[in-house]
C-alpha cells in the first residue's frame, strides 16, 4: 500500500533530477540562449536546429538519463517507480529553473518506459520510426509514441494498472505539450527532420 509521504518523495526524487535542463545549459556553453531560438523548446530537436549534433545528441542521451537513473533506485529506496518516474517527466516539462517552461519529455519517457514497460517501449518506437519515415516529422513521431505507448502498456501489462496509468498520463502531457506543433502541422509550418530532409533533397537531385 502506498502512503502519502511515500508518493510525495517518489514524485520529488524523480522530480528534482528531472528538472535539470541540459539543452538550455548546452546554450549557455555556446553563449545561446535555446529557448530564444528555433521553436524556442530546450529538447533534442531544437539543441539539434541550433547547435548541431555534436550538442544535440548528449542532451538526448542525459535527458534519458533523467529518466533511467532515479527509476533504477526507486526499489531500493523504498520509493514507487512509476511515481518516481512521472516526476522525472514532469520534472523536465515544468522545470522551476526555467520559470516551469521545460522540453516535450519525450526522451525522459523512453528512458522510464525503458525500465517500466520495455515491450510497449519497443513497439511505440516502431511507431515513432515509421511515421519519422514516412512524414519526417519529430513530433508528429512524438505524437505517435505519445499514443503508442500507453496502448499496447494496456496490452502487453495488463495486470500492472499503476504502469498504465503511468503511460496514460505522461503521453496525455507530452501531447499536450506539442499542440504547437500540432498547429504548424496544419499549417504546414513545421520544419522536418534535418537529416529526413537532406535524405529527401538528395533523392530528388
Amino acid at each position: 500500500m502506498m502512503n502519502v509521504a511515500q508518493i510525495i518523495l517518489s514524485l520529488l526524487f524523480g522530480f528534482l533530477p528531472g528538472s535539470i535542463p541540459f539543452g538550455y545549459i548546452a546554450g549557455l556553453f555556446n553563449k545561446v540562449d535555446i529557448r530564444k531560438k528555433g521553436s524556442g523548446n530546450i529538447g533534442f530537436s531544437n539543441v539539434l536546429r541550433t547547435l548541431g549534433w555534436r550538442w544535440a545528441l548528449p542532451v538526448f542521451i542525459l535527458d534519458i538519463s533523467k529518466g533511467v537513473i532515479p527509476v533504477i533506485f526507486a526499489r531500493q529506496l523504498e520509493l514507487i517507480p512509476a511515481l518516481v518516474g512521472f516526476g522525472a517527466i514532469t520534472g523536465h516539462i515544468f522545470t522551476p529553473w526555467l520559470k516551469f517552461q521545460g522540453g516535450k519529455g519525450v526522451a525522459t519517457l523512453i528512458g522510464v518506459s525503458a525500465l517500466l514497460c520495455p515491450r510497449s517501449l519497443v513497439v511505440a518506437l516502431v511507431a515513432f520510426l515509421i511515421v519519422l519515415f514516412l512524414f519526417g516529422f519529430i513530433s508528429l513521431s512524438s505524437i505517435s509514441l505519445a499514443l503508442t505507448l500507453p496502448i499496447f502498456t494496456r496490452f502487453l501489462y495488463p495486470d500492472n494498472r499503476l504502469i498504465f496509468l503511468f503511460t496514460f498520463f505522461t503521453g496525455l502531457i507530452v501531447i499536450l505539450r506539442h499542440i504547437p506543433n500540432i498547429r504548424r502541422l496544419t499549417k504546414r509550418a513545421e520544419p522536418k527532420f534535418e537529416l529526413w530532409r537532406k535524405i529527401f533533397q538528395r533523392q530528388r537531385v
